[in-house]
């Protein structure tokens, strides 16, 4: 059983090689996604963005090419490849791409103890 899909396992890969996409795109490819976690990378073309919205989850990006503009409760960020960025949960956010950029998604869900 894999618990992470759409990338190959035991293999030396680079991430910013699989997904891309072409002008005036967002692309997504979900990597994993469970009530804990969910991690997805994206490749988004310049000039594209993702509206304002919130997350159940504290949401880290880390851009893995180029550059993107992240904005988090009226605070405006830029991240550059290598750079990470944590957007709190129920925090409103959003993100626009500067230039072509790509990026790794990762959001951790709140757990309720049972």
């Amino acid at each position: 059983m894999s618990f992470i899909k759409n990338i190959k396992h035991e293999e030396v890969l680079e991430l910013a090689d699989q997904i891309h996409a072409e002008k005036g795109q967002i692309v997504s490819k979900t990597l994993a996604q469970n009530k804990a976690v969910s991690l997805t990378l994206f490749a988004f073309s310049k000039g594209e963005e993702i509206g304002t919205h919130d997350s159940q989850g504290d949401a880290m990006v880390t851009v893995i090419e180029g550059e993107g503009e992240f904005t988090v409760d009226a605070t405006s960020y830029v991240c550059r490849a290598g750079q990470s960025l944590v957007m709190p949960a129920r925090k409103p956010h959003s993100v626009y791409a500067k230039e072509d950029f790509k990026m790794l998604l990762t959001v951790v869900f709140p757990q309720t103890e049972v």
